[in-house]
């Protein structure tokens, strides 16, 4: 099928743009969770129990993620792409707006939390249901032979987003007090997503569907009951796609959340140099996801994806002995490396998850995949890494874990098939498994 460059950049650019401002909103939070909201939401006389329990409502925009997968991925297998990835940004907006409006415990008491809960798992939700339709978004414009770099621009949403928030929230610290900052700077971050919001519908509006849903409903092959069909059918499919996303989303936890809480509390690093380091790493994954979504086209994608796991199990290993002599330096180059390495996982991860699935199921088998991982990784990993530092007091458990994860994830590339062609048979071939 032929599909004009022009509507081809423009569904990539759509991608991209609409992934990087819901993460720009997750990232946000997350930044503001590490810093801010331990004081400001859940104050305590520990330190600790603060952190905890501003890193739990971190955990709930992850665990909110599967309703997003069940009720957008099912929704962009039947109504299509483009519908779906309008409603999941205004959700996302939404939350986030309010979240700057938010009153704090001074002034609300515990309903000032609970309010917070509330917005991050709308925050989760959406993000659950974006992911699996931006990628298919630009994916399904482009040439199946080059998926994983179309497939990357929903990719570099993350750290562009993740850029963007450090970027505002940085800026903010830097010119105003601590005093100005914890009373009412950090909410400008928040507040500023209606504008990214409006920018991102606007792009969003002009799309048309993707080629392959409406050759889908040109021929009345629009799945009726995807969930159940992708439980009955696609399970195996379901596992991989789950199961290599652990690894990354634990390594991206560690290295964008925690090691902001750690840098601070274990090294007297300041935030504002967490942040910075932050930054830094993720304007270089910027470049680095989509060349290695380009390369996943030319080598096979997953053994590219088995060389990237080994990499990330091992750089804990020599990241923390880096910058334990709190050098602003080392920190930074470690980021760089931290999320090149993670960029390596990321950049063809969309395509290979996508690719598990059939067409007529992919929005709703690969939304499923996506945010199931989450639970698993992402969610519980800023808490298990706090918990497991305060118990033993030495990096090397957390390391440990990263490795722990890193195991699942190659189960998952072993259980994992390579695309054969555009209609993807739903269970691998047993020739197929990783050697």
């Amino acid at each position: 099928m032929t599909v004009e460059k022009r509507a081809l950049r423009r569904a990539y650019t759509a991608s991209l743009s609409g992934t990087a401002l819901e993460y720009y909103d997750f990232a946000a939070y997350s930044v503001a969770a590490a810093t801010v909201f331990g004081d400001l939401f859940f104050p305590s006389g520990d330190d600790l129990a603060g952190t905890m329990a501003a890193f739990s409502t971190y955990a709930v925009g992850y665990l909110a993620r599967p309703l997003g997968g069940f009720v957008f991925g099912r929704l962009g297998d039947v109504l299509g792409r483009k519908k779906v990835l309008v409603y999941t940004l205004l959700l996302a907006g939404i939350a986030t707006f309010l979240i700057g409006l938010l009153p704090t415990y001074a002034t609300f008491g515990g309903g000032a939390a609970v309010l917070l809960v509330v917005l991050r798992f709308a925050q989760g939700v959406a993000v659950g249901g974006e992911w699996g339709g931006a990628v298919l978004l630009s994916s399904e414009y482009g040439d199946p032979k080059r998926r994983g770099f179309w497939a990357s621009a929903a990719q570099i949403g993350p750290p562009a987003g993740t850029l963007l928030a450090n970027g505002v929230l940085a800026l903010l610290a830097a010119v105003l007090t601590d005093a100005a900052f914890n009373s009412w700077g950090w909410r400008v971050a928040f507040l500023l997503s209606a504008a990214l919001v409006a920018f991102g519908l606007w792009i969003r509006l002009r799309l048309e569907e993707t080629p392959v849903f409406k050759q889908i409903a040109e021929n009345s092959d629009r799945p009726t009951a995807p969930i159940s069909e992708v439980a009955r059918t696609e399970r195996r499919a379901v596992i991989a796609g789950l199961l290599v996303r652990v690894c990354p989303d634990v390594m991206y936890s560690l290295f964008t959340v925690f090691v902001l809480t750690y840098i601070v509390k274990e090294l007297g690093m300041s935030k504002a140099q967490g942040s910075l380091a932050v930054m830094i790493g993720s304007a270089v994954q910027l470049g680095l996801m989509p060349a290695f979504g380009a390369l996943s086209d030319r080598v096979n994608r997953r053994k590219l994806y088995l060389y990237g796991t080994i990499a990330a199990a091992v750089w804990p290993f020599l990241f923390f002995p880096l910058i334990s002599g709190g050098s602003f330096l080392a920190l930074a180059l470690g980021m760089v490396v931290a999320l090149a390495i993670h960029a390596a996982l990321y950049g063809p991860q969309a395509a290979l998850i996508t690719e598990q699935f059939s067409p007529r199921l992919r929005y709703t088998g690969s939304s499923l995949a996506y945010t199931l991982a989450g639970v698993i990784g992402g969610a519980p990993a800023p808490l298990v890494l706090a918990a497991l530092l305060n118990w033993t007091g030495t990096w090397l458990v957390l390391a440990a874990y990263l490795v722990l994860m890193a195991v699942l994830t190659v189960v998952g590339l072993w259980l994992a098939r390579d695309p054969v062609d555009e209609v993807a048979p739903t269970e691998p071939r047993s020739e197929e498994v990783l050697t």
